[in-house]
């Protein structure tokens, strides 16, 4: 690098987003993430001590997957090479596997290639990978903020280790945002600007573990907040609520977290705590869900988690489905709450799912054949093959019912749905083992 370049470079760095700029370089400033670069953790051993394999850093945004990414480029004695996979193709990983091969092959060098983004690469770019992993070409760090056991190749996975990242908790937001207000080199020291504790606080938790967010927040704060009559930038409660207006929810759409929230969801309500149910449900709506998919998955819980133990249940969540739908937000919440509350509220019973399992699982394993006295009698020469014949019209019985066989002859005896004992379905069951006896 000439002079110039240093130049450009530097004057680049000055005028990077404060959260770039406050990036740690080493192992030792990296707040957070104990569970795997604490000091007796193999993560924190490899790095120290230039060992590192292949591996897949995963979490949601802003909880350091670069920032080790970069550690370990400023530690290691191999080369680095960094793509991000939303703009990069198979030509960029064809060029650091041919400079790779080289560096090995003449200097005994390896190379690491961090790629950003990775589930964004398709299968076919990311089995182009796997050769040169698999024979040590280039060692691999992945990172991404999907599960990657959903979007990355199986065989990828089995030669990496999967780290994953956690949301920062409050006290490391609060770190990194004072080391950012004091910092004369890398952060705002030389604005000279206080952060009053209560706001330090807000900002913190208002980030919910993301510490871009944070740092996003408190360089707005400083750059915008006029100085006061003391010569100081004073970030107080107002001034941080100013720079976030909305907290960050560590949802996405399309990310397992999705799928934690809504399992979270589902088992609330059929744990019967209304409470849990309709906070996921706010969760899910201040996030932008799409409120179809979660009528589907009310309804679903009805039928599965409430069933006969209480009929209604189902009839609410379809009601509310369709009612949420026409009239939308922000009106349709108050109506999703309703039908989750009433679903949580519910007795439960889990029979009519269990039933058709049951059932299916009979379909599967035997091949039987209607009864004939079930069988259909309606059309012309019915009789003469004995179709029909010893049926028992129900209706034509005292109580509407007469014993009779209704299974096939190899399953006469099977017994699918089991009613419980709460609720509605307490009738039933009475009903049932009554004439049953009779």
């Amino acid at each position: 690098m000439d002079l110039f370049d240093y130049m450009r470079e530097t004057a680049k760095e000055k005028e990077s987003p404060l959260a770039s700029r406050m990036r740690p370089t080493t192992l030792d400033e990296v707040v957070g993430q104990q569970h795997i670069i604490g000091k007796d953790k193999l993560l924190y051993r490899a790095i120290k001590a230039d060992k590192l394999s292949s591996v897949i850093f995963y979490g949601p945004p802003g909880t350091g997957k670069t920032t080790l990414a970069k550690v370990i480029a400023n530690t290691t004695s191999a080369e680095f090479k960094q793509i991000n996979a939303t703009v990069a193709g198979k030509k960029d990983m064809e060029d650091v596997v041919k400079e790779a091969k080289e560096l090995l092959g003449m200097y005994g060098k390896k190379t690491i290639l961090f790629i950003d983004e990775i589930h964004r690469f398709n299968k076919g770019q990311q089995d182009y990978l796997l050769p040169f992993v698999e024979d040590g070409t280039i060692i691999l760090i992945g990172a991404t903020t999907e599960n990657p056991y959903f979007e990355v190749n199986g065989a990828l996975l089995s030669r990496s280790s999967i780290f994953e990242l956690k949301p920062l908790e409050k006290e490391d937001i609060k770190t990194l945002l004072k080391r950012a207000v004091e910092d004369d080199s890398r952060g705002m020291g030389s604005f000279h600007a206080r952060i009053d504790e209560d706001a330090l606080d807000f900002l913190a938790d208002m980030a919910g573990g993301d510490a871009r967010s944070a740092l996003n927040a408190i360089e707005l704060g400083i750059l915008t907040t006029e100085r006061s009559q003391d010569g100081l930038i004073h970030i107080t409660l107002d001034v941080a609520s100013e720079c976030i207006q909305k907290r960050v929810v560590n949802y996405d759409k399309r990310g397992d977290n999705h799928y934690d929230i809504i399992s979270a969801f589902i088992k609330s309500m059929r744990g019967s705590d209304p409470d849990a149910a309709v906070y996921y449900l706010a969760k899910m709506l201040y996030a932008g869900e799409d409120i179809k998919f979660i009528a589907r998955r009310i309804m679903i819980c009805a039928s599965e988690d409430v069933g006969n133990a209480d009929p209604m249940a189902l009839t609410v969540a379809v009601s509310a489905s369709l009612a949420a739908e026409r009239i939308g937000m922000p009106e349709a919440q108050i109506i999703l709450s309703q039908a989750v509350t009433y679903v949580a509220c519910a007795p439960k019973s889990n029979s009519a799912c269990n039933a058709i399992f049951a059932a299916g699982e009979a379909v599967r394993k035997y091949r039987t054949t209607v009864p004939v006295h079930l069988q259909d009698a309606h059309y012309k020469g019915a009789r003469k093959l004995g179709h029909g014949t010893g049926y028992k019209y129900a209706h034509d019985y005292p109580g509407h019912y007469v014993k009779q066989q209704y299974l096939p002859d190899e399953i006469k005896d099977a017994r699918f749905y089991e009613p419980g004992v709460l609720g509605y379905e307490k009738t039933m069951k009475e009903y049932l083992e009554k004439i049953r006896k009779e």
